[in-house]
C-alpha cells in the first residue's frame, strides 16, 4: 500500500543476497492473475540471469537512437545556456551520428558502431568528433538509465581504440602594432567583460592566465601599474 492509500501488486525477489522489488500494477487495474503472470516472468528472467527492467522495456518498445536523442533534449531544455546551443548540439549528432545509427534501436548500438561514427572524422574534425562522441554518450547514458540497455556505452575504450589525434602546436599569429588601434575601436562596441579583459591585456601586456586570475590587490590605481603575485 502506498502512503495515499493505493494499493499495488509487487513481485519480490531475493537472489545472492540482494533483495529487489518490481511493481506489477495497480491492484484496482491488474489481477490477482494477470500479477501473477507477471511475477512469473519477472523470475523466469531473473533464473536466467537477465535484468526483468531491460526485458521488459523490450517488451514496451526500444526507442531508436533517434527517438532517445529527442528525449535526451527535452529532459535537457531546461539546463542549455541557450536555443542556438540546443541546435548545435542536435545538428551535431543530426550530421555525423544520425546517418549511421540514427535508426539503430539504443540497446542495440555497439562499441564497433560508434568506432564508425567516430573514424571518419577523428583526425580530420578533431574537436567535433569530440563533441559527437560525448554526445553520443550522453544519449546511450540516458539510454541506459532508463533501462534501454544492459551495459553503458564503452566510450573510453572506443577512444583507446582510435588513433591519436594531432595536437595543436604553436602559437596564434601576431597582430601587426599597426592594426592595433583599429581593433581597439572595433572591440569597444561589444559590451561583454571578456571585452575589457582583452583591453586590459592589449594594454598591460599581461599573459592571458594573469588577466583572467587577477585580483584586486595586484592593482595599484593610483600608480597605474599592476603586480603579479
Amino acid at each position: 500500500m502506498q502512503p495515499g492509500g493505493t494499493k499495488s501488486w509487487v513481485c519480490r525477489v531475493q537472489k545472492n543476497g540482494n533483495r529487489r522489488d518490481f511493481g506489477l500494477g495497480s491492484a484496482s487495474k491488474i489481477s490477482l492473475a494477470q500479477a501473477r503472470e507477471r511475477a512469473r516472468q519477472i523470475r523466469t528472467w531473473m533464473e536466467l540471469g537477465l535484468d526483468p527492467l531491460f526485458e521488459r522495456r523490450k517488451a514496451q518498445g526500444v526507442p531508436t537512437f533517434k527517438e532517445a536523442t529527442a528525449k535526451v533534449l527535452t529532459a535537457h531544455r531546461k539546463t542549455w545556456r541557450n536555443e542556438k546551443h540546443e541546435a548545435q548540439w542536435l545538428q551535431t549528432l543530426k550530421a555525423y551520428a544520425f546517418p549511421h545509427i540514427g535508426d539503430a534501436r539504443v540497446s542495440e548500438i555497439t562499441g564497433p558502431m560508434i568506432r564508425n561514427v567516430l573514424a571518419e572524422i577523428w583526425l580530420t574534425k578533431p574537436e567535433t568528433a569530440r563533441r559527437v562522441r560525448q554526445r553520443i554518450g550522453t544519449v546511450l547514458d540516458w539510454a541506459y538509465a532508463s533501462g534501454y540497455r544492459e551495459s553503458e556505452a564503452p566510450m573510453r575504450a572506443i577512444t583507446k581504440g582510435l588513433p591519436k589525434q594531432p595536437k595543436k602546436d604553436g602559437h596564434f599569429a601576431a597582430m601587426p602594432y599597426s592594426r592595433v588601434p583599429r581593433f581597439v575601436l572595433k572591440l569597444r562596441e561589444r559590451e561583454s567583460f571578456s571585452r575589457l579583459a582583452l583591453e586590459f591585456a592589449i594594454f598591460t601586456a599581461a599573459r592571458s592566465g594573469e588577466v583572467r586570475g587577477a585580483s584586486w590587490d595586484e592593482i595599484d590605481l593610483e600608480e597605474m601599474r599592476i603586480g603579479v603575485q
